[in-house]
């Protein structure tokens, strides 16, 4: 009985084990092995740079920079396009920054040092949900969190049916 028992639980944590997802978000190094710093020769940089991506709700964004030399603010689409700080919504300057993307809809940085901006160190990226949908504001929930859900709780069923049956 008791080597039963013990196969039994062992069954079971398998199962519980190979069970747990985690909700796999991507972090982006804004403008890869650059960093975050003015564009030398190409002002388009960050702007090619998240052309090729799909950016979607719990993503992150990391900001490599020395602090002192730049920092990062988010803002709104007039500062964003003025190249001012006077509609921004968060600034860090201590780098490196992690922002976690929350909502879908576009997300304006800058760095608000005197001529950064207005040099090409600035960065619009375009949030979706899981689904696709992009309209501003929505939150969207971890990725595959209901799908897992029925997965674990289907399999925490089993693995209780079979360690009843075994025992």
């Amino acid at each position: 009985m008791g080597r039963k028992s013990s196969m039994a639980m062992a069954a079971i944590f398998v199962v519980l084990a190979s069970s747990l997802t985690t909700y796999a978000s991507t972090t982006y190094t804004v403008g890869d092995s650059t960093g975050w710093q003015v564009p030398t020769s190409n002002s388009n940089l960050y702007d090619d740079w998240a052309d090729n991506k799909t950016f979607v709700v719990g993503d992150d964004l990391l900001f490599q920079f020395i602090t002192g030399e730049h920092d990062v603010a988010e803002l709104t689409e007039p500062g964003y396009d003025a190249c001012t700080n006077t509609d921004t919504i968060s600034t860090d300057n201590k780098g490196p920054v992690k922002i976690t993307l929350k909502r879908t809809g576009d997300h304006y940085f800058i760095c608000t040092h005197p001529g950064h901006c207005p040099a090409g160190q600035k960065l619009k990226v375009q949030v979706r949900s899981e689904t696709g949908d992009t309209t501003p504001g929505i939150l969207s929930p971890p990725r595959n969190a209901a799908s897992s859900l029925v997965v674990t709780i289907s399999l925490v069923f089993v693995s209780i049916a079979t360690f009843v049956l075994l025992c």
